[in-house]
């Protein structure tokens, strides 16, 4: 006996029955956005009120927004009146502060606590640790007896709570929801019996997210790459092996004492299970750093890498990773752009907090399980793994942390669309991957282009023979840029007998063909210890540098001209500012054409350096006019797709040209061939020619885009279907004999109705979809226990002929060709 209701909670569990209402519909912005998600919740909904059951286990894969499915299912529960408070639980600190943050984003009426540092204020939500919550039940032996009716969410990995988990649910009588992964499922190894939350033979809302199912909700593909560099990490190091100089140093290490305390003698070879345990290699790490900087992905206009983790070995070897970093880049350093974040570190949570935000450093988070599984940070765009992992549940945990979406990651409008993975221990391998090979990448970063377009400023004024002084100040600013190189640095180094040369300024006063090429080519691209600047700054002295080549050059700079006097605009609408309004009168001056007549070199470099701090005060929502977007390629790698994460790898390119395409022939539905699409009608080549050359007519997409939509769709008409979904009156004619209320049930018409409002969505339904979430819901074992054989046999026949309408492949030549 732990304990009796007071009078107050007896009267509060008797005004409950009578004052709870049906689980109300959405009448507000939701906070769940992805249909599988809703689905859920409808599914939740009906096993608590229909089915009078206290407990569901929801399924949901890595990045399919488990949390944001719990917060808005507890503003259900409470809107309703079926609870009064909520608990949230996790396992870690750091899971309980992003649950927390979540809430607060989503939900901020429900003032939500953090019991592990609020201690016990008063609150409709609380989030704790399970030790948290423990603590308080042994402490008092009931906590919060309003809270009788709440919402469990364990959070977290798959390693199970401690010790007294067990006494919660018993404890608080909870209306009991447990989110996991996969693994989770009753019939996995997860299950969470141990929470009694759910047993085998329970009935679940359970989704899996499958390869290509995942409603563009998540990262499209992940580019891994697999590096034969980290040779050591894979096999070890064998002394018959090295060269002999490197048997020398190996012979002189100190290799330990035995137990009388006498020098060990060397060992013929360390193995791969032991390297970077207690013997750490600095050219192995120093290649991996230097492959991470130079094929990762990259932010800030291609300028800073992009948020990555580094799952490091033990704590040692996340050290070494991190000294090893200062040596090579003690400026950014300087700056925390790398940090150690694991379980020993103090103030890890401060630090989690700051690689949380986007433009805030640490930008590398080298740790040691901490980061392996549950902390969100959608700005991760690229992982490396420097360790083995034979878990396979913890691989794709590992996996989750890139496949998050991020919009504006690359830019206003440029959204992240892909990550990457770096593999140096043969976990990819050791999970059967298939290889593929390399794909293109982004653009040169912005501090590449101004160098160069300074060296193109630099060989115009010696073909004209003029501008001495501009050329000067051009040629001291690329000088200052070289002096700060840092020649210990590995990118460096290989090119220090240019950089020597080129710090001298002597070396400026002519330059040939051949001196600008390698500065070009070889110097453009190496990293710099200035100080760092802001993103949209840089990316407006691109734009006067190109019109001042231009100007020089006597060519046609119209393009970059209406692009200033735009911006000049944007910052005039913002003269409140003092730092704007001191600079009016040129603002003012720069949007007539008078000022463009008689324009100079000097004037444009007047403008650059008076307006290139404040163009970052514009509005975001007004910035993207100054962005923009170059292609480049990837070097040498090896690719490996990832299946299962939300389809298979996908260029930047073709996602542009996928998310372009959907844009635009939604705004053209009425087009005839679009019409014909929607309506189900069979498509001939002719029609499938007119949809490609519509879209050729508007810019979008290309031979290559087409095919690679219709090798991933099946068809173009089928990809085509898949933009812009199937006219639902259309989708309702189809099958309209079975939604006759008076020849079939209220399940056969519902389940008939979850088929119509897939086609609406996504235009095309596989057989195969049929069997599971959501029509398990409705039929759990199948559509063959709703329907006799000749109904599902024609029910069937419509899906397969409502595929086929849109599957013509092409016959005819292109008409644009």
């Amino acid at each position: 006996m732990q304990g009796s209701f007071t009078q107050d909670e007896l009267e509060l569990l008797v005004q409950r029955r009578t004052a709870r209402s049906p689980w109300p519909r959405a009448d507000e912005p939701p906070i769940v956005e992805r249909y599988y998600q809703e689905r859920a919740i409808r599914a939740i909904a009906e096993h608590f009120e229909h089915d009078q059951q206290r407990k569901a286990l929801v399924v949901m894969a890595t990045g399919a927004g488990k949390t944001r499915t719990v917060i808005a299912l507890a503003d259900l529960l409470m809107r309703a009146n079926w609870v009064k408070r909520v608990l949230f639980l996790a396992d870690r600190t750091a899971l309980v502060n992003q649950a927390v943050n979540a809430f607060k984003a989503h939900l901020p009426a429900s003032a939500p606590v953090n019991l592990v540092t609020e201690g016990d204020e008063d609150g409709r939500v609380y989030v704790s640790t399970y030790q948290t919550m423990v603590g308080k039940i042994d402490e008092a032996r009931r906590w919060h007896p309003p809270l009788r009716g709440g919402v469990l969410r364990p959070g977290g990995d798959r390693r199970g709570a401690p010790v007294g988990v067990p006494q919660v649910p018993r404890h608080l009588r909870l209306l009991r929801l447990v989110p996991g992964g996969p693994d989770r499922h009753p019939q996995g190894r997860g299950g969470h019996e141990h929470l009694r939350a759910v047993r085998p033979g329970d009935r679940c809302a359970h989704r899996r997210l499958l390869a290509g199912r995942s409603g563009g909700r998540r990262v499209p593909g992940a580019t891994a790459w697999c590096v034969g560099a980290a040779k050591f990490v894979r096999e070890g190091i064998r002394y018959d092996e090295l060269s002999e100089d490197e048997k020398d140093e190996w012979d002189e290490l100190e290799w330990g004492e035995d137990d009388e305390g006498n020098p060990l003698d060397p060992p013929d070879e360390v193995g791969a299970a032991k390297f970077n345990k207690w013997l750490f290699n600095e050219d192995t790490v120093d290649k991996v750093l230097e492959h991470l900087m130079t094929k990762g992905l990259h932010v800030a206009g291609g300028d800073r890498l992009g948020k990555t983790i580094i799952f490091a070995k033990n704590q040692r070897h996340a050290d070494y990773i991190y000294e090893r970093f200062i040596v090579n880049y003690p400026q950014l350093d300087a700056g925390n752009f790398a940090r150690v974040i694991t379980h020993s570190v103090k103030y890890g949570q401060g630090l989690i907090d700051d690689f949380s935000n986007k433009d805030k450093a640490p930008h590398i988070a080298i740790s040691v399980d901490m980061l392996d599984t549950g902390i969100d940070v959608p700005e991760v765009v690229n992982l490396v793994f420097f360790k083995m992992v034979r878990s396979k549940t913890k691989f794709w945990q590992m996996i989750g942390r890139g496949t998050r979406l991020c919009p504006d990651l690359f830019g206003p409008g440029d959204d992240k669309t892909e990550f990457r993975v770096f593999d140096f221990c043969q976990n990819l391998e050791f999970f059967s991957q298939t290889l593929l090979p390399a794909d293109g990448a982004a653009g040169a970063p912005l501090s590449e282009q101004i160098f160069k377009a300074r060296l193109e400023l630099i060989q115009t004024f010696d073909a004209l023979k003029a501008g001495a002084a501009e050329r000067a100040e051009l040629a001291d600013v690329l000088r200052a840029a070289i002096e700060s190189m840092n020649a210990g640095n590995f990118l460096v180094r290989p090119h220090l007998q240019l950089i020597e040369r080129f710090r001298d300024g002597a070396s400026w006063a002519t330059l040939s063909v051949g001196d600008l090429a390698a500065l070009a080519d070889r110097v453009a691209k190496l990293p710099t210890q200035l100080e760092p600047e802001h993103e949209d700054a840089k990316r407006f002295d691109v734009l006067v540098l190109n019109t001042q080549l231009g100007l020089l050059r006597g060519e046609p700079f119209d393009r970059q001209r209406r692009v200033l006097i735009q911006i000049a605009g944007l910052l005039e609408d913002q003269q409140t500012i003092p730092a704007i309004a001191a600079e009016l009168e040129l603002l003012q001056a720069m949007q007539h054409d008078e000022w463009w007549v008689d324009v100079t070199y000097s004037m444009l470099e007047q403008v650059r350096r008076r307006l290139r701090l404040l163009v970052p005060l514009i509005e975001r929502t007004k910035k993207s006019i100054v962005y923009t977007n170059f292609n480049d390629q990837l070097g040498d790698g090896t690719e490996v797709e990832l299946p299962g994460i939300g389809g298979s790898v996908a260029s930047a390119e073709f996602a542009q040209f996928r998310k372009k395409a959907e844009h635009f022939l939604k705004e053209h539905l009425a087009e005839a061939a679009v019409a014909k699409v929607r309506s189900g009608e069979p498509l001939t080549a002719a029609d499938i020619d007119e949809l490609q050359r519509i879209l050729v007519a508007a810019g979008i997409g290309n031979d290559d885009t087409f095919e690679q939509a219709s090798r991933n769709a099946g068809s173009f008409g089928l990809f085509i279907r898949s933009l812009v979904g199937l006219d639902r009156a259309a989708a309702k004619a189809a099958f309209a004999e079975f939604l006759d209320d008076k020849r079939y049930s209220k399940n056969q018409i519902k389940f008939v109705t979850l088929i119509i409002d897939e086609l609406t969505e996504h235009g095309v339904v596989d057989a195969a979809r049929v069997y599971e979430s959501p029509y398990d819901s409705v039929a759990p074992t199948g559509p063959e226990a709703l329907f006799p054989g000749a109904d599902l046999d024609r029910l069937f026949a419509t899906i397969n002929a409502l595929t086929k309408a849109a599957a013509t492949p092409r016959t005819m030549p292109r008409p644009w060709a």
